[in-house]
Order: C-alpha cells, then structure tokens, then sequence
C-alpha cells in the first residue's frame, strides 16, 4: 500500500498517530522513519481524508518534517512515512553557505524537487554518519532559508553522486557503502561509473544491439590500430575510463597527401598534428607507454551544423513506477578544431528544432532516437551490477541516417541544461531522479511484507 499524504503536528497528544479511517483495518503498531521506528498509539479520525496527524514528541524522535506532503507505505503492522533519500557525495567545506563548495549549487537544485514529488531529501558523507545511534547529520536546502544541518536516522534510499572515479574507489568510501547496503539493506542507486569497455562488451551479446555500436577494440596493439585507420580511414583513441572528453585523440588518414592527421586537447587548445606514419603518430603520443587502458574505436561520418559535426546528449531516468523514460535530447555541435563536442572545448548546444526545423523530419528522428535510448537503456541496467537509475547516453547519426552509440554514463553531467529551452527537461530530470526512490522504497516495503507472510 502506498499514499501521498499531508504531515501535520498533533497538539495535545504523546506517542499518537491519527489516520484516516481507511487505515483501521490494517493494524498498525509502530511508525517508521528512514531506518528508525517506534511503537505508539494509532487512533482513527472519519474527518481526516489526506492528512496523518503525529504527536510532536513522535516528531522530534524520529525528525520527521512538519506541513510537508510524503508517501506513506505499509507493512505488516508499520507505517513508513517517507522516502526519506539521502544523496552521498564527497568534497564537503566548513562553510553553511557552499556546503559542498562549488558543486552546491548543483545539490540545492535537486533538493528543491522534494516537495513536488512527495520525498525528504539531504546531502551527506561518511564522516556525517553516526554508526553508534543509526544516524546521520545531513545537509538540508531551502529555497528561502538556505541549507541547514539536522540529524535524522539513516535513510530509506541512498542516491549516489560521487564526484570521481578516485573517490569511488577509495578503501573508505567501498566499506561505507558495502555496510551500508549489507547491515541495513538500503538499495543504493547509480552506485558506480561505467567502464566504457565492459558496457560495449554487455551490448555486443545482445543482438538487437549490436548495430548501434561502432567498432572498438579494448587493449588495442599498433596492428589493431593499424587494420582499423585502413578499413575506416578515421578512429578514435580514448581511455576506456575517461569522462569530460579528456584524453582523446582523433587520427585521420589523408589519402591526398599519404598522411596522418590527429587532433586532440591539448591544455586549454585544440591541436591538430599531421604525422607522416601511423607508427611515428603512436610513438609522438604515448612515448612508448602501453595501451591497457584505452580503446580503440570507429569514426563515424556525423551530420553537421554549419561544417561542425554534432552528436547528441540524451538523458533517460527512471521514475516513481520504476520504467525508463526519456527525459532530454539536445544536440552538441562541435567546437573549432576540437575533437569532442564538449562545451569546455568551445562546443555549443543546440535543441531539435534548431537544429532540424522541418517538422516532420524532427518528430520522425525524435521517435527513432526515444526507442533506441530506451532499448539500451534497458540492456545497460539488466546487465549492470547494482541499481541503474539514470544513464547519459552520447549518440551519432550519421550521414545515412544510422543511429550510433559512442558513450554511456551512469553520472552524466548537465551541461545541455545550460540551454534556456531546456529548462523543461532539466526540471524533470531532477525530479525523477528522486522520484526513482519512491519505487525503491516500496520494493523495499514490498519485500519486507513478504518476509512476515
């Protein structure tokens, strides 16, 4: 059972819930927030149609919030008022003003969606966690007051937005989260950066999408290399854990001059080398070091606007019932001279509709792209270890109209949304990134009310 109710302070009362009258039957004995519960009294009250009445003492016990509208979800003989979503990062500061210094702003605009979709939600680390009392001290935002600090118990849900490669991988921060999930069974979502290489790998046994993925061998040798500028006359070399769009190089093969051309990021200039040998080319960039960790990968011939070529970001989330939706395309047109589409590299966004204004042809793409991202985006989860929520995905089309995957990322960034036509999507994106917690946390209720049967 799940409902959407309004949370109100019950004067007068100690160790008292009130509830609708649709709620006698199911006799409830304990009221549960985040990972703490309590017995209590429950009484029943024909006036009340969408609001639960809670004792102040109960309240402050379990730090529930006042006037705030949250799912409630039965089990058994409990009542868990919630979801209550904490949001794990990294990188705090001792300032109230920019918590989480420069990425605070970037938090505050997810916690500005709990109120729309019925959840509680708060930024923390793992030196916020109070192992001893099942606590945790967690960033609060409000628009008007700012961010706060309030102990509440540790969550129902934990959304993972850690800010690296590095700090995911830490000792510290893997026996956190493994504690976390084993000793108190929270379902941890979008728990790890993709490897590039292992979601290609994954992709490649499904046959129906296959087509989507352009050529790419992991540990490529110089003959490797070598075989794929011959047959495609244009790859890539990317570290297969990469992000940003660092470190990748383009190398081009002229047949006009019997050369070979690479242009990659350089500090903060694009570079463009032409090299009169592949091998003098490989020798120039990686100065005799080893190609474990990169990939070697297709060109692929892309649309362009005006002579830049562009590919797609498009974002898909999961939402309060658990399905894939798609929830932003934008296009990224190339900056001069750059080897990615990243704005960092002077690249630029650009929507649908100035990029293709003939309509129909637009709506056709749209629908296309819709079903290929939701396809893959069920493959990627299915195949992943631990709970996918979101994924980023940067897509192709090419000059014949084929649909291309090149990226998938499971912490995508939100550059696009810099575009002011795409404050829409930017909105719902947030939103279901939270509203995602609701689901899990009925699946969680869902399980444990099998348990008592």
């Amino acid at each position: 059972m799940k409902e959407k109710l309004w949370i109100r302070s019950l004067q007068g009362y100690e160790e008292t819930v009130k509830l609708p009258t649709r709620f006698k039957h199911l006799q409830l004995k304990k009221l549960s927030f985040g990972a703490r519960a309590c017995t209590l009294q429950f009484e029943y009250d024909s006036t009340l149609k969408d609001d639960i009445l809670i004792s102040e003492d109960m309240m402050k016990l379990l730090s529930i919030p006042h006037d705030r509208q949250l799912h409630v979800f039965v089990h058994s003989d409990v009542l868990d008022i919630g979801p209550l979503i904490g949001i794990f990062t990294a990188g705090f500061t001792e300032s109230l003003l920019r918590p989480i210094g420069e990425r605070s702003l970037f938090f505050a605009k997810f916690l500005t969606m709990e109120k729309s979709i019925g959840v509680n939600a708060f930024v923390f680390g793992a030196h916020l966690i109070n192992w001893s009392e099942g606590t945790v001290e967690g960033y609060f935002y409000d628009e008007k007051q700012g961010w706060s600090k309030r102990m509440v118990p540790l969550p129902h849900v934990i959304y993972d937005r850690l800010p690296n490669r590095k700090t995911e991988n830490h000792a510290a921060i893997q026996k956190i989260k493994q504690r976390l999930k084993d000793e108190y069974l929270i379902p941890w979502y979008n728990p790890g950066f993709f490897n590039k290489w292992e979601i290609f790998k994954s992709l490649q046994t499904e046959g129906s999408m296959k087509h989507y993925l352009p050529e790419t061998i992991y540990q490529p040798t110089f003959l490797d290399i070598q075989r794929m500028i011959d047959q495609h006359k244009h790859i890539y070399i990317k570290p297969a854990n990469g992000s940003l769009g660092l470190g990748i190089y383009q190398v081009i093969a002229s047949s006009t001059d019997h050369a070979y051309y690479c242009r990659y990021r350089d500090g903060e200039e694009n570079r463009l080398q032409k090299f009169t040998s592949l091998k003098k080319l490989i020798q120039h960039l990686f100065k005799g070091k080893s190609l474990q960790n990169y990939l070697v990968q297709q060109g692929i011939h892309l649309i362009r606007y005006e002579s830049r070529p562009v590919d797609f970001r498009i974002h898909t989330n999961k939402d309060q019932d658990g399905k894939w939706r798609v929830t932003a395309i934008a296009g990224k047109v190339a900056g001069k001279g750059s080897v990615t589409t990243h704005l960092n590299n002077g690249g630029m966004i650009k929507t649908l509709e100035e990029l293709f204004p003939e309509q129909k042809k637009r709506e056709s793409l749209s629908t296309r792209m819709h079903h290929s991202v939701l396809l893959l985006s069920k493959a990627i989860s299915a195949s992943t270890e631990g709970i996918v929520g979101e994924i980023g995905f940067d897509i192709g089309l090419d000059k014949n109209g084929d649909i291309w995957l090149f990226e998938a990322n499971s912490k995508p960034g939100r550059a696009i949304f810099s575009h002011p036509k795409l404050k829409m999507a930017d909105r719902l994106s947030r939103q279901l990134s939270m509203a995602y917690a609701i689901y899990l946390t009925e699946q969680g209720v869902d399980q444990l009310e099998a348990q008592y049967q």
